[in-house]
């Protein structure tokens, strides 16, 4: 189980988060919903290990994240998809994928990871070879969602997938994660700007608007709300 506890976190001297606290239960999905500035990505970034809380704990089974460096994240089970891909251009699919079982189990068992990928992908399959930047958007999306999975976590982290995406590559995508979540008891951190997409795919939402969380619950009953049709659906 992932614990943020009471966090304040800053860019500089630019506060992003305030007292934020919310969880993500063992092998469920759950997504932080909110506008773009909101501080979803800074919460992303704080559980990874790329920025630290000047308050407040992060907590994984009991280890302390907030005191750990990006590395040993990633080694106790969780992994992040970054928002835009960022995959590396002039690598193969293939080469892509490898960078992300660098760390030791991982590493041992990288070649049984990528079929398992592969079945998972199987476009990526098709382009092995092919250099990352050849890529469509939708295929770069799952080749990222791939590399995160080569490290065979336990946690997987995702920054905006719908982000310039088709809404039909987005729906596949969706499809796929929902799959690895029941199948494999991976459980799933998403935030996201595409409000129904994230409600209707996660167990559990929070919103947080202005670095604060202003409410949670079940994901559907999220969706079905008065104040989420309005802030965020449009609907009155």
């Amino acid at each position: 189980m992932l614990e943020l506890s009471q966090l304040d976190i800053y860019h500089g001297d630019l506060q992003a988060l305030w007292n934020v606290s919310l969880t993500v239960r063992d092998r469920e999905i759950t997504t932080l919903i909110g506008s773009n500035g909101a501080g979803k990505s800074t919460a992303l970034m704080a559980i990874a290990g790329l920025l630290k809380p000047a308050k407040g704990t992060i907590s994984f089974n009991g280890v302390r994240l907030d005191k750990l460096p990006a590395h040993k994240i990633v080694d106790i089970g969780i992994s992040m998809v970054p928002e835009g891909r960022r995959v590396f251009p002039e690598m193969t699919v293939t080469g892509n994928l490898e960078i992300g079982a660098f760390v030791g189990q991982a590493r041992r068992e990288r070649q049984k990871t990528m079929e398992w990928v592969y079945e998972v992908f199987p476009k990526l399959r098709d382009r092995a070879r092919q250099q990352a930047s050849t890529l469509s958007g939708g295929e770069q999306q799952m080749l990222a969602i791939g590399r995160a999975l080569m490290s065979r976590p336990r946690l997987l982290l995702i920054d905006e997938l719908s982000l310039g995406l088709a809404p039909v590559v987005v729906e596949k995508i969706s499809e796929v994660l929902r799959e690895i979540n029941k199948a494999n008891g991976i459980g799933i951190f998403l935030v996201e700007q595409n409000v129904q997409m994230a409600l209707e795919l996660a167990d559990t939402g929070y919103i947080i608007e202005n670095g604060r969380i202003v409410g949670h619950g079940d994901a559907g009953t999220l969706l079905e709300s008065k104040e989420v049709k309005e802030a965020y659906l449009g609907i009155a």
